[in-house]
């Protein structure tokens, strides 16, 4: 729901600001290459949860039956936010307003806040030293 919300204030940050328009060469294949990397992790991590038989809700971290960090899980802690930022960013792309950079960075702070923390916490909890000691070796984000 977060993800669709910042991506129509992207559509509506370009559609009434006048200013910070932009285009360049390769900007459409940028902005392909994005989308299939977002589907392509998005899918993988996914799957890694169905496989793990462990919840993929956000809103219930502590319904986690299995700590996942293999595969994906290696390199980011987030690969699912991971994707929908670069879905975000490529939707900036194909829009044409360099000012909803802005907004995807807006994205990030709030599921860091919001999401990730609180999600975070209650895996400490549910893991323990397994998962603090996971979050040391793998980055948030990426």
């Amino acid at each position: 729901m977060i993800f669709i919300v910042f991506g129509g204030l992207m559509y509506l940050l370009d559609l009434f600001l006048p200013v910070g328009e932009f285009d360049f060469f390769g900007r459409f294949w940028l902005l392909g290459f994005l989308v299939g990397l977002a589907v392509l992790i998005g899918c993988i991590s996914l799957y890694q949860f169905f496989k793990a038989r462990t919840t993929i809700d956000p809103l219930k971290p502590s319904g986690s039956s299995h700590l996942v960090t293999n595969g994906i899980y290696k390199f980011s802690r987030n690969p699912m936010y991971l994707a929908l930022l670069m879905l975000l960013l490529a939707l900036g792309l194909w829009l044409g307003n360099v000012f909803n950079t802005l907004l995807a960075a807006a994205f990030v702070s709030y599921m860091n806040k919001y999401q990730i923390i609180p999600e975070e916490e209650a895996l400490v909890k549910l893991f323990g030293k397994e998962y603090e000691h996971y979050c040391v070796q793998v980055r948030r984000w990426f």
